[in-house]
C-alpha cells in the first residue's frame, strides 16, 4: 500500500455532496494504492479478527463479565437474550492500523454506529468510476449491505423499518447514513421510514413515531452506550419491549479497550491484536503515516443470509491538524 497524488474531479464539491457526504469529510487530492495479494490478505484477516470479537462477545456473556463493559444489570438479560437468539444485524468496521509492510493490528472494533459507510460503498466507487475505471477496489460493501438488508427482511414481523439518527454530528453524517441505509431497505422490499431519535414518543406501552404509529423495528444510528444511561433505556431493553432494534444490544460488548483486553486474554500474544488489559487504559500507537499523513484502514464486516458474516470493502482515514478525520479513495491494481 502507498499513497499518491491525485488530480481532483470537475466538481468534485457538488458531486459528493449530493452523494451524501461532508466536504470537511473528503479528499481526494490522493488516493491509496494497494495490490490484489494484500487484499486478499488483509479480507481473511478481518474475517478472523472479526470470528475472534464474536467469541469475545459469548465470553464476556458466559463469564457474565458485563461491568468491565459498563453495562448496568438491569441490561444484562437484553443482552444475552439477542446474542443467544440471533438478533438481527447488520454490519461491523474494524479499524486497524497497516503501513503496507509489518503486520496489521486491531484498533478498534465499531459495530453499534459505525461511520464511514456513504463514503466507502458510494463516494469512493464513483471516483473510481470516474477517474481509474480500469481499476479495481476493495470494495463491495454496496451490494452486501443490500443483501444484507433483504437477509433480515425475512425476519421481520413487519415490513416497516424505522431509521433513527442523532442530530448531535454536526456534518449530518448520521442521517445521511440513516437515509443511504433506508434507501437499501426499500430495495429490499421493505417500507422505511426516517425519524430523528430525539422525536420518537413512549405511550407507556411502546415507542411511537411523530405520527403515533407503532415503531415495530427501528434501525438506529444512536449508540447503546447513550441509551442505557438515558431515561428509556430500560423499557428499550425490557423482556416484553415490543420494538426490535438493529444493531441488537449485544453491540454494547462489540467496542473499545475492554473487548480489546478481552481479545487478549483469549487470543495472547497474537500478531494482530494490540496487548490490552481490563481496567488500564489502552495506548494506542501512532497511525502509520503516509506523506506525512496519519491513516487508519478500516475494514468492513456485513452479515447476510443464514447468519452469515461477508468482507465487505474498506475505507481509508486520515486525521489532520484541523482534527478532521478525511476519508481519502483507493484502488486495487489489477
Amino acid at each position: 500500500m502507498h499513497r499518491i497524488s491525485s488530480t481532483p474531479r470537475t466538481g468534485w464539491q457538488q458531486t459528493v455532496r449530493e452523494q451524501g457526504v461532508s466536504l470537511a469529510r473528503w479528499d481526494e487530492s490522493a488516493c491509496y494504492v494497494l495490490d490484489l495479494g494484500e487484499v486478499l490478505r488483509l479480507e481473511a484477516l478481518t474475517a478472523e479478527l472479526y470470528d475472534m470479537c464474536l467469541a469475545a462477545a459469548r465470553h464476556v456473556v458466559e463469564q457474565g463479565r458485563y461491568a468491565e463493559f459498563g453495562v448496568p444489570e438491569w441490561a444484562v438479560p437484553a443482552i444475552q437474550a439477542s446474542l443467544l437468539s440471533g438478533a438481527p444485524s447488520l454490519c461491523t468496521r474494524l479499524d486497524l492500523w497497516y503501513d503496507g509492510h509489518r503486520a496489521p493490528k486491531l484498533l478498534d472494533c465499531r459495530s453499534d454506529v459505525p461511520g464511514g459507510l456513504v463514503e466507502t460503498s458510494i463516494a469512493q466507487w464513483y471516483w473510481l468510476e470516474q477517474t481509474r475505471p480500469d481499476q479495481d477496489q476493495w470494495n463491495n460493501l454496496h451490494e452486501r449491505l443490500l443483501a444484507g438488508w433483504r437477509a433480515i427482511a425475512q425476519g421481520l414481523r413487519h415490513p416497516t423499518v424505522h431509521f433513527g439518527w442523532s442530530q448531535l454530528d454536526p456534518a449530518g453524517g448520521d442521517e445521511l447514513a440513516a437515509g443511504y441505509l433506508a434507501g437499501l431497505a426499500e430495495q429490499a422490499g421493505l417500507a422505511p421510514r426516517l425519524i430523528p431519535m430525539h422525536e420518537i414518543g413512549w405511550d407507556g406501552e411502546r415507542f411511537l413515531d411523530d405520527e403515533s404509529t407503532p415503531i415495530v423495528t427501528c434501525f438506529k444510528r444512536y449508540p447503546w452506550e447513550w441509551m442505557i444511561r438515558e431515561p428509556y433505556g430500560r423499557v428499550a431493553t425490557a423482556a416484553n419491549a415490543m420494538t426490535t432494534w438493529i444493531e441488537p444490544p449485544w453491540k454494547l460488548l462489540l467496542a473499545g479497550t475492554p473487548l480489546l483486553a478481552t481479545l487478549w486474554q483469549l487470543y495472547p500474544d497474537h500478531p494482530n491484536l494490540l496487548p490490552a488489559f481490563p481496567g488500564r487504559t489502552l495506548e494506542l500507537p501512532q497511525p502509520p503515516s503516509f506523506s506525512g499523513n496519519p491513516v487508519v484502514l478500516t475494514s468492513w464486516m456485513v452479515s447476510g443470509e443464514g447468519g452469515r458474516t461477508h468482507t465487505a470493502g474498506a475505507g481509508l482515514r486520515e486525521s489532520g491538524v484541523d482534527g478532521y478525520e478525511r476519508f481519502v479513495p483507493h484502488y486495487v491494481t489489477r
